[in-house]
């Protein structure tokens, strides 16, 4: 297990944002192998950049000889969990949530190590969907009160629009969750995001009520921007770690142009960098910034999609600063030479490759000095685009600072 307990890892890397017993919890992990659960809702078909972080924490702790249990929420997804969220969410059908659940377990696979019950990935469907309602009131709900419940950081929020029953029972059902781990697996801790936290606490105590025995709660802290934003939206929607949804290509780009503030931070919780030499990059990351921002990018590409697929991401992004060499991983747009014609104007040639919603807007980044074509600036709005203006079948252009894309003339 080496002589660094995990504890100190992830306190020192900032992912810990509460705990139920500090010390109790240090002492233990530092000398024993417990087995502990993290739980993902399979409400999408892909993992996001905000579940990327509990991988994180798995894998680290992992590492450091301790059991996985990733929990799949097919029986919870089915009841939607109102934490952190204030509106209901869509109920799934069983078919959905077990096709989410078999993208889930692809996406862990290069973070948690599944051989050999090195890590179980189980779902709580498997008996959740089974409980006999008045079996569980009287068996579970006994030990739930209501004041108590009420007056939970999750629901509190809730209370002005309104709680339905439904919702109140999730922390019913995931703390029944952590009671049955504990039977089935001698599963110890629950860990989560610190939206958690009431949830987690449910769990806890009500394994002391049913067993008479202590387990632990850990939460982290949410990804989020120095300016307190969730970190992994982009004006497309959410960061997701399945290549079809978010291309590596992308999945790079966000990390690459993130902010200056936030750099650091996500070095230390999205990568497996030494905290030696991430503290090193802290004393000069003024002048380093954006040499930090690659490394970032890289690494975080690296563990998501693999090596190959981080370099070609670094590649193309490289060589698009410097303006020129392969762009073969950009987000591109063919267009066929009888669509071209004699020439097209260069707002039609925006609206064509989705990069302007409107003419309007497009001749807004025109005069604003934001459209580059071919590493020229654009400055003139009706610009006409012809064959002539194609290097090589291909224009490269550039939109502000950070978005880039290739047109590619066919036939």
């Amino acid at each position: 297990m080496g002589n660094s307990n995990v504890y100190d890892v992830l306190k020192e890397r900032g992912f810990i944002a509460q705990v139920t017993h500090e010390d109790k919890i240090r002492e233990i992990l530092g000398k024993e192998k417990i087995t502990f659960y993290i739980g993902f809702d399979p409400t999408a078909d892909s993992l996001h950049v905000g579940h990327f972080l509990q991988l994180i924490v798995m894998a680290h702790m992992q590492r450091a000889g301790h059991r996985p249990v990733a929990i799949l929420g097919g029986g919870t997804a089915m009841v939607g969990d109102p934490s952190g969220k204030t509106d209901m969410r869509k109920m799934l059908t069983q078919k959905e949530i077990q096709h989410n659940a078999d993208q889930f377990k692809k996406q862990m696979r290069n973070l948690v190590d599944f051989n050999e019950g090195k890590a179980l990935m189980v779902n709580n469907a498997d008996w959740l969907l089974k409980l006999n309602y008045v079996d569980f009131l009287r068996d579970i709900g006994v030990h739930f009160s209501v004041n108590r419940m009420l007056s939970a950081e999750c629901f509190k929020s809730r209370l002005e629009k309104g709680l339905s029953f439904i919702e109140f029972n999730y922390m019913l059902m995931q703390s029944y969750d952590f009671l049955k781990l504990y039977q089935d697996y001698h599963c110890t801790f629950e860990l989560g995001g610190d939206d958690q936290w009431s949830n987690i606490l449910g769990g806890v105590e009500l394994v002391r009520r049913v067993e008479g025995e202590e387990v632990y709660g850990m939460t982290f802290q949410l990804l989020t921007t120095s300016e307190g934003k969730k970190m992994g939206k982009t004006e497309k929607g959410a960061v997701w770690l399945d290549p079809e949804k978010t291309s590596p290509y992308e999945f790079y780009q966000y990390w690459r142009n993130i902010d200056d503030a936030d750099v650091i931070k996500c070095l230390k919780l999205l990568t497996f960098i030494p905290m030696k030499q991430i503290l090193e990059y802290e004393a000069c990351q003024q002048e380093k910034i954006n040499e930090l921002k690659q490394v970032l990018a890289f690494e975080v590409t690296k563990i998501v999609h693999g090596e190959e697929n981080a370099r070609k991401a670094s590649d193309a992004a490289k060589a698009l600063f410097a303006g020129g060499g392969s762009s073969e991983n950009m987000p591109s747009t063919a267009i066929p030479s009888q669509t071209l014609g004699e020439g097209m104007g260069v707002l039609d040639l925006l609206l064509h490759c989705g990069l302007a919603p409107s003419k309007g807007e497009g001749r807004r980044l025109v005069q604003q000095g934001g459209l580059y074509v071919n590493g020229g600036r654009v400055d003139d709005p009706n610009l006409m685009i012809t064959v002539a203006s194609f290097q090589n079948g291909e224009i490269l252009i550039r939109k502000g600072k950070k978005v880039y894309h290739k047109v590619i003339l066919e036939g």
